[in-house]
């Protein structure tokens, strides 16, 4: 009985030491998300494709990091002048803890929508600026990050 007794707790010992090593292996979950249309289809596409990332690994109790890169007439997307979604980006954004939202905004296409309008193009709060978009979604890609285009 003794002998049982010592396996088993050789067993959960052996169990407890090995737990930091499974989670040290765990691969984080990270999405980049492209939005490149003028579309409020497309644009409540993926904030409904993020949310329910978020969902996911937030009912399994893990972390995801979700990126939504916006370029060329997408940008609207990211405009306090022209967005049809800036309210659910922000509802999306104050749910998403302890998971994380981000949203890129290409100053390539900012700049060019600027000289074509004539006047500054002002972005949601929630928006940082990237140098471009693209390069953005292929930096996040050599990064390991998966890519979803709605």
């Amino acid at each position: 009985m003794k002998s049982l007794f010592k396996v088993a707790a050789a067993a959960v010992l052996l169990t407890v030491a090995a737990a930091p090593a499974l989670a040290a292996d765990a691969k984080p979950h990270r999405v980049a998300i492209q939005v490149d249309q003028n579309d409020p289809v497309v644009m409540n596409l993926a904030l409904n494709n993020a949310a329910n990332i978020i969902d996911y690994y937030k009912a399994k109790n893990e972390d995801v990091q979700v990126e939504v890169v916006t370029f060329g007439p997408g940008l609207h997307m990211l405009r306090t002048d022209s967005s049809p979604v800036k309210d659910r980006i922000k509802q999306i954004s104050d749910a998403a803890f302890p998971s994380s939202i981000k949203f890129a905004a290409c100053d390539n296409t900012k700049n060019g929508m600027e000289k074509h309008e004539g006047h500054a193009v002002s972005l949601i709060p929630q928006a940082s600026e990237v140098p471009s978009g693209a390069v953005r979604l292929i930096e996040l890609q050599g990064e390991g990050w998966a890519y979803l285009r709605p």
